[in-house]
C-alpha cells in the first residue's frame, strides 16, 4: 500500500510542531512560555459557555442544515450589518466547522487543476495547502516592510499569468499582524474582478484590527466588493479556538455548489457549538470581546517594548490580530534555529518564518501575544537572557 502524492508532498504546520515539543518539555517538568501559537487566552465569553452547558444537557442534537442553523446565519448577517454598515442574505453565508472548512469550500468550488491563486509572502500555510489539495497552483508574491507585507496592485501585476483565477488577501494578516490599507485592498480586489479572477478575502482577523481614526470598527471588504468570497470565525474576536467553528460569505453565484459540497465534505458544523455561538452576538457579549480588544492592545505595547529592549527589530508594528513579526538575522542564528534553540535553552516557544513563506523564512520570527501578561513578560525576559548570551 501507498500514500498518496498529496499525503506524501504535504508541509507540516510547523507552528504546531513547535507546540508538540513544547507540551512535550512540560510534561518533563519545564515551565514554557507559549508565545507560538494564536491561542487567546481568555475562552468563549461567559454567555456562550453557558449555552453549551444548557445544549447538552440530554436533549437530541441533530444535524443543522448544510449551511447551519438559519438563526446562527440571521446573527451573522446582523453582525455585519450593525458592526460593518454591510447588508448580507444570509442565504449567502455558510457557517462551516472552522475557519478552516470555509477555506475549504472556497477552495473547492473556485480551482481546477492548473489554476493559480495568488498570495501574498509571507502568509497563512494551510491557506496555500488548501488550494493545492484541489490542484491548484499557488503563486507566491513577494512583499516587503514598505507595503506592511501585503500584496499591492503592483506585487499582483507582477506575478499575474493567463492561468490566474483567483488572488486571496489576508487582512489584518497572519504571521505579520499587519492590516493592507482599505483602499489598496479595494484596488486588488478591482484589479482581480476586471481580469475575471475570485477574490478570497480572510477577514479572521478583522474585528481585531484598530479602529479608524475616527473610532468605527475596520471596514468589511463586503462594503466595497460585494461579490467578494470572505472567510471568518468565531476562533480569534469570540476567543473560540477549540470550537471548530466559522463562517463563509460566497457570492450568489457560488452558494448552490458550495452547499453541495458542505453536505459531501461535512454535513454541517457542531450542532451544539452553533447553537452556544447566537449568544456571541448579544450586546453582553460583544462588549465581552471589544474589552478583550483592549486588552490585547495592552499586550501588544508589552510585545513591542519588550522587543525593542532586546533589540530584535520589528520591520512593521502589528494593526491587528495579534501577532508581531520579528526579525532575527542580527543574532547570527537563522530563524530555524532561534526558534529551536528558544524553546530548548529558554523555555520559550515562537514560530520560524518558514511556516509562512520563502522570502522571510531564514530571518523573521512570529510571536503571538496572545498569552496572559504574565506569560508574555516572563517569555520576553527569558528571550533577552538567551539572545544576550548569544553576543
Amino acid at each position: 500500500m501507498r500514500l498518496s502524492q498529496r499525503a506524501q508532498a504535504v508541509e507540516p504546520f510547523h507552528a504546531m510542531a513547535f507546540g508538540r515539543r513544547a507540551g512535550e518539555l512540560e510534561a518533563a517538568g519545564h515551565d514554557i512560555a507559549r508565545l507560538g501559537l494564536g491561542e487567546p487566552d481568555f475562552g468563549a465569553p461567559p454567555a456562550v459557555r453557558a449555552a453549551m452547558r444548557e445544549a447538552m444537557d440530554g436533549r437530541p442534537l441533530p444535524y443543522t442544515p448544510a449551511f447551519g442553523l438559519p438563526a446562527l446565519r440571521e446573527a451573522i448577517a446582523g453582525f455585519y450589518r450593525d458592526r460593518h454598515g454591510v447588508t448580507v442574505d444570509p442565504a449567502r453565508i455558510a457557517v462551516t466547522p472552522g475557519a478552516s472548512g470555509a477555506l475549504l469550500l472556497a477552495a473547492a468550488a473556485t480551482t481546477d487543476p492548473g489554476d493559480e491563486v495568488i498570495v501574498a509572502d509571507p502568509s497563512y500555510p494551510c491557506n496555500r495547502a488548501l488550494v493545492e489539495t484541489f490542484g491548484g497552483r499557488v503563486v507566491t508574491a513577494a512583499t516587503t516592510p514598505e507595503s506592511r507585507y501585503q500584496l499591492d496592485t503592483a506585487a499582483v501585476d507582477r506575478v499575474w499569468t493567463d492561468r490566474t483565477r483567483a488572488v486571496m488577501v489576508a487582512s489584518p494578516s497572519n504571521p505579520t499582524g499587519t492590516s493592507i490599507p482599505f483602499d489598496e485592498l479595494v484596488a486588488v480586489c478591482a484589479q482581480a474582478r476586471a481580469r475575471d479572477a475570485w477574490r478570497l478575502v480572510d477577514e479572521i482577523y478583522l474585528d481585531l484590527a484598530d479602529p479608524s481614526p475616527d473610532g468605527h470598527p475596520p471596514r468589511s471588504i463586503l462594503s466595497a466588493d460585494p461579490d467578494a468570497i470572505v472567510i471568518n470565525s468565531f476562533s480569534k474576536y469570540f476567543g473560540m479556538t477549540g470550537w471548530r467553528l466559522g463562517w463563509c460569505v460566497l457570492p450568489p453565484e457560488l452558494v448552490p455548489a458550495a452547499e453541495r459540497l458542505a453536505m459531501n465534505y461535512f454535513l454541517c458544523a457542531s450542532t451544539p457549538a452553533q447553537m452556544a455561538a447566537l449568544e456571541c452576538f448579544t450586546p453582553e457579549s460583544l462588549a465581552v470581546c471589544e474589552d478583550r480588544r483592549r486588552e490585547l492592545l495592552a499586550r501588544r505595547t508589552i510585545a513591542l517594548e519588550g522587543l525593542a529592549r532586546i533589540g530584535l527589530p520589528v520591520p512593521v508594528p502589528p494593526d491587528g490580530a495579534f501577532y508581531v513579526y520579528f526579525d532575527v538575522s542580527a543574532t547570527g542564528l537563522t530563524a530555524w534555529e532561534f526558534c529551536r534553540r528558544a524553546l530548548e535553552e529558554a523555555y520559550v516557544s515562537v514560530t520560524p518564518g518558514r511556516d509562512f513563506g520563502a522570502a522571510t523564512a531564514d530571518t523573521h520570527v512570529r510571536l503571538s501575544y496572545a498569552a496572559s501578561r504574565e506569560t508574555l513578560r516572563e517569555g520576553l525576559t527569558r528571550l533577552g537572557t538567551f539572545v544576550r548570551a548569544l553576543r
